[in-house]
């Protein structure tokens, strides 16, 4: 039997070391993470220092280590889009020529009417919204109603929030595959998301119970060897 190599890739979403090429198309123009959050007295990362991440060209946030322990580069991403699953996808050996549909204005009325009729629960907001303000502007309707909280954001996904005691997991979970089996074609967000939260009017709380539900791989992957 042939043995296989194993790989542990590690991703840190959200510590960008500066702008891509395209920021302008997402108005990230001059963005920089990294050389942000290094300023703070809460900042540590020992580890990622002793392994080369301030040895990179371009990040000079602090001195070099003179002998780093990992190896290290500054990529570019080849794809279109700046949602999580086009990265992921990415290193997965996919390039995405066209990036994953956004909804500023929220979604369609009609995919609305008819996920609410294959839920059977009406559903509320329907905007781009912070995950932590939207239950708190929402969260005394959907208690009173039941109704599902769906807003999305500036990244392509279709995000599902309801309340533990009033929509139990199982259900939320049943609710979020149902919009992925529906979010496909020109509707194909890149991730269908979970998001349900507990406490009372006013001093709500998401849980750990998220769960994702990315859009399947249009290609290999090197999942498949």
């Amino acid at each position: 039997m042939k043995s296989k190599k194993r790989v542990f890739l590690i991703v840190l979403d959200s510590v960008g070391i500066g702008e891509m090429p395209d920021a302008h198309k997402y108005g990230d123009e001059g963005s920089n993470t990294l050389a942000a959050i290094v300023k703070s007295d809460k900042f540590k990362a020992d580890n990622l220092e002793k392994l080369g991440l301030f040895n990179i060209e371009g990040v000079d946030c602090k001195e070099d280590v003179e002998n780093p322990l990992g190896s290290f580069a500054r990529l570019a991403e080849a794809s279109n889009g700046k949602d999580t699953t086009t990265g992921h996808w990415e290193m997965a050996g996919i390039i995405s020529e066209k990036p994953f549909p956004t909804f500023p204005n929220g979604f369609p009325e009609d995919f609305l009417e008819e996920y609410s009729k294959r839920v059977g629960r009406k559903v509320i907001c329907n905007k781009p919204y912070s995950g932590t303000e939207v239950i708190e502007d929402y969260g005394k309707e959907h208690l009173e109603t039941g109704a599902l909280i769906v807003y999305t954001s500036a990244d392509s996904v279709f995000q599902v929030a309801g309340h533990e005691d009033v929509v139990s997991l199982e259900e939320l979970y049943r609710c979020c595959e149902i919009a992925r089996e529906m979010l496909q074609g020109d509707l194909a967000v890149g991730r269908v998301i979970a998001r349900p939260f507990v406490g009372e009017l006013g001093s709500f709380e998401r849980t750990r119970n998220r769960h994702d539900y990315a859009l399947t791989p249009t290609g290999p992957i090197i999942m498949d060897d």
